[in-house]
């Protein structure tokens, strides 16, 4: 019996078959790919995936989980998503307008009539989609929103309390610009979200995300927060660089951001279970299971504004391009279309998500390092698997 298990480790680690989707589906390692971009970027680790018509086609997971140890990161070991978890709390906005809970002009003002007295007069007329397509005038990340949110986690209750309690103390606040005006990468805006969500749909973000999305996707490695478990090395560590080395962060309060920013980004799995993620999506409503309409699908992938480029966009935050519902739109000159993409990082781990939707194609990558030379060498590494495994015209 022991000997049956080893060898059933053994398939499921190192060989280039794994079961995807229920059933044994043959492709191709990406691990030789992937172990010049270690010492060419100083990734302690590195995951990437390739994924057509909903079948993952490559795949592969190099380097350690500790910088300057060995233990070595396996094909189903967890990495951490970042603002890559904004589709996912779009996507549950989404469900809550199908189900008749939300609509996308729904206010502010209507999803908390009970802070209408107190709330700035703009944000009472701020929408859900305005939010979602951080067009709704609330600002980027500032020292201000940073010090309301270490309050707010110092609230008794649970999560959705604590974000409540953030979106009534800000409510007070004047919006850096008029709604739909100007676009403003908003972690703000998206906990806003998760607040709005959590009153209509009767439970913390944080429940509804796992039932809603990771139970019915089968995205067994998901979960939020810190990727590995307190106290154990039992996923790769982010880390960030320190006078020259790469220090790791073990799981605890500075092993990710605050909780509460959940909607923002906080979701963590494997690079086989993100590459279901991205098929699916690229799929726009051609497969299983149907969590919301096709139309709405192609809603969430529209894009609503175009960003400002910005040649020093911090890793995991919008270069320029157009922004949608959760996704950004993003031209590149290695395809001959923009792609839609999202970048997430919590400055210790770096990943990205591209869908081709045009040929039902994705590919994900992610490390557990963050910064610029992180963030370059993902982007070369993303126009080499394009490269590579996008061939056939657009019919």
């Amino acid at each position: 019996m022991n000997g049956i298990r080893l060898f059933l480790h053994v398939l499921l680690v190192a060989s280039p078959v794994f079961f995807i989707f229920g059933t044994a589906q043959a492709q191709t390692s990406l691990n030789s790919t992937l172990t010049p971009y270690l010492s060419r970027y100083g990734l302690p680790a590195i995951a990437a995936a390739a994924v057509q018509d909903g079948k993952v086609i490559a795949a592969g997971a190099v380097g350690t989980r500790r910088a300057g140890s060995k233990i070595t990161v396996t094909i189903h070991d967890r990495f951490h998503l970042g603002s890559d978890t904004k589709a996912m709390t779009a996507l549950l906005a989404a469900m809550m307008v199908e189900e008749g809970k939300l609509r996308w002009d729904t206010t502010v003002a209507e999803v908390f009539p009970e802070l209408v007295e107190m709330m700035d007069p703009v944000l009472r007329r701020v929408t859900l989609e305005q939010l979602l397509s951080h067009v709704s005038g609330l600002p980027s990340d500032n020292e201000d929103i940073f010090k309301v949110c270490v309050e707010a986690m110092s609230q008794e209750g649970n999560l959705d309390e604590m974000r409540y309690w953030l979106v009534q103390q800000w409510s007070k606040h004047s919006l850096a610009s008029d709604p739909g005006k100007a676009f403003a990468y908003s972690n703000l805006g998206y906990i806003t979200v998760g607040a709005i969500i959590e009153r209509v749909g009767g439970k913390t973000w944080d429940e509804l995300i796992t039932e809603r999305i990771f139970v019915p996707l089968t995205l067994k490695t998901a979960g939020l927060g810190p990727q590995a478990s307190l106290g154990k090395i039992d996923a790769p560590l982010g880390h960030i660089m320190v006078d020259g080395k790469a220090k790791a962060f073990l799981s605890g309060p500075n092993g990710d951001g605050p909780s509460i920013y959940g909607p923002a980004g906080i979701a963590h799995m494997s690079i086989l279970d993100f590459a279901r993620w991205a098929g699916w999506n690229a799929g726009e409503g051609k497969r299983k299971p149907a969590l919301v309409k096709p139309e709405t699908m192609r809603k969430l992938h529209t894009p609503v504004v175009a960003m400002p480029e910005k040649k020093d966009a911090a890793p995991g935050t919008p270069p320029g391009g157009k922004y949608a519902l959760g996704w950004g739109e993003l031209p590149v000159n290695w395809a001959s279309y923009p792609l839609l993409y999202h970048g997430g990082s919590n400055s210790m781990n770096l990943a990205h998500i591209w869908l081709d939707p045009q040929r039902d194609f994705a590919m994900v990558i992610a490390t557990n390092i963050g910064g610029k030379k992180a963030d370059e060498g993902i982007r070369v590494l993303a126009r080499e698997l394009y490269t590579k495994f996008v061939q056939k015209p657009v019919q």
